[in-house]
């Protein structure tokens, strides 16, 4: 649905309560807001705004956050708590942007500020509408998701996996950003598209791009997009990720490896919710719901430097950290038969099982490579496999027949002394991790929950005897 068709979608219907301690400025807006077709209401402040809550019914308040008696926080809190259908929209000064962060947190839809930009206002609004039109849906959401343990096309019955289904449910209908962690291959991206399919935004684009994949030098451009002659070599205009998103939702996957310099601009994207081509002089207005991913620790990666201290508390306005598949191996099961039919429909084969000694090492293998080697696993056993379950001679050869390995028994572990820095200590990991996977980075990187590009910068500072010793095989996939 286009944002044009978005503002016209419901506007004889939806309710809109304006909570504003200042008389020009309430009546200003609740005259604005009417002319857009709602049916307006007002109340002077928090205890008052409550009282029309409960007489009126409205669908959406919006609502200043300084007032005298109750201010907007406290009044969303008592609407969180007992009116969780009403879409919040929290109105704050430009030196506040901290408080609306934690609005959102507090359950906000979404918030703006001051002075307030209409425009931007009107599209809160529309998409505020079409979110309380899936209400219907959402509940056959939860029903299924009682009933089957699956949420879209992510599954798992434990209770970790219950915990993140239930973050996701509660936060896929704000326009909150969320910082999605957790080792590669776990699921982050699934995470993303998730929230996407369950928000207002599903019918709009979803766009993912990596940040470890694309050169320094093209970040900015491939981001925001730039101009004909912006640079050498710009000889058209180039549409950005923000731009190709519009009214839908942007995945900043490895945002720990975007340039320090391109993080600054992110947030001004993000609190302005205006950007600026590569060469242009002028401002485009963006409606864009950003999510962000990394296999790094975030605080570890602001103690580093590579992630900016103010961009990471704009973006963990929610977090959801999936954990690795060893720590879930319960929910092995149920993945294995999403896979096998994800597989057998894609690759025209009639896979209904895997034997009970396959599912055996499964659940004894440790998975390094999580959900993504397990997928990878499930995809190649179902190509090989001559009937309708899969046994242990499908799977890859010498798969789980080694037992877990520890500091103990393992001639390979990694042994560290009293007084070993992390520096060395993390040398000592990596290079023990290539000798193990016969250099081969790719797999290397995905077992210590690294990015590829991180790798080689790591290996690039251990000199150039390392570099050599780890040029062996180079991005050969996993599975």
């Amino acid at each position: 649905m286009s944002t044009q068709n978005q503002l016209n979608f419901k506007m004889n219907h939806e309710k809109v309560l304006i909570v504003e301690d200042e008389e020009n400025e309430r009546s200003g807006l609740a005259e604005l807001v009417s002319s857009w077709g709602y049916r307006v209401e007002t109340a002077r402040d928090g205890v008052e705004g409550l009282e029309r809550v409960v007489q009126w019914s409205p669908s959406i308040v919006v609502t200043d956050l300084k007032m005298p008696r109750m201010g907007g926080m406290e009044l969303l809190g008592h609407l969180a708590e007992q009116a969780q259908t009403i879409a919040v929209v929290v109105v704050t000064a430009l030196g506040t942007i901290d408080s609306a962060v934690q609005a959102m947190r507090t359950g906000a839809y979404d918030y703006i500020t001051k002075p307030i930009d209409t425009s931007r206002l009107r599209t809160i609004l529309a998409n505020a509408s079409a979110l309380l039109g899936t209400r219907a849906e959402l509940e056959v959401t939860r029903r299924r998701l009682r009933d089957t343990g699956s949420l879209g096309r992510m599954s798992g019955s434990s209770r970790k996996m219950q915990e993140i289904f239930r973050l996701i449910e509660m936060v896929a209908p704000s326009t909150a950003s969320v910082l999605i962690t957790g080792a590669s291959g776990t699921g982050k991206e699934l995470v993303a598209r998730t929230i996407h399919e369950l928000s207002s935004r599903k019918d709009r684009p979803f766009v993912a791009i990596n940040c470890a994949a694309i050169p320094e030098t093209l970040m900015e451009s491939e981001i925001f997009g730039h101009e004909k002659g912006a640079f050498t070599g710009a000889l058209e205009r180039r549409t950005g990720c923000f731009e190709l998103a519009e009214g839908g939702t942007l995945l900043l996957d490895e945002i720990g490896e975007m340039p320090v310099g391109t993080q600054a601009k992110l947030l001004r994207v993000l609190e302005d919710r205006k950007l600026r081509r590569l060469g242009s002089k002028v401002e485009t207005p963006v409606d864009v719901r950003v999510l962000a991913a990394t296999n790094k620790v975030p605080d570890e990666a602001v103690a580093r430097g590579e992630l900016r201290s103010d961009l990471y508390y704009r973006l963990n306005v929610f977090n959801i950290h999936m954990p690795p598949l060893r720590e879930h191996k319960e929910d092995i099961a149920g993945l294995v038969q999403l896979l096998l039919a994800e597989m057998s429909e894609k690759h025209g084969r009639k896979v209904g099982a895997v034997s009970e000694a396959v599912l055996n090492q499964f659940n004894t293998y440790s998975w390094p490579g999580n959900v993504r080697e397990l997928r990878n696993t499930i995809e190649r056993a179902v190509i090989v496999c001559d009937g309708g379950v899969i046994e242990t001679k499908h799977l890859p050869p010498g798969f789980g027949q080694a037992p877990l390995r520890t500091a103990a028994n393992d001639p390979d572990a990694v042994r560290l002394g009293v007084g070993t820095t992390v520096e060395e200590a993390e040398k000592m990991l990596i290079l023990k991790t290539l000798e193990a996977t016969s250099n081969n980075k790719t797999r290397a990187a995905e077992i210590l929950g690294i990015s590829l590009k991180t790798l080689h910068n790591k290996l690039k500072e251990y000199g150039s005897a390392a570099a050599e010793g780890a040029a062996g095989k180079e991005e050969a996939p996993v599975g």
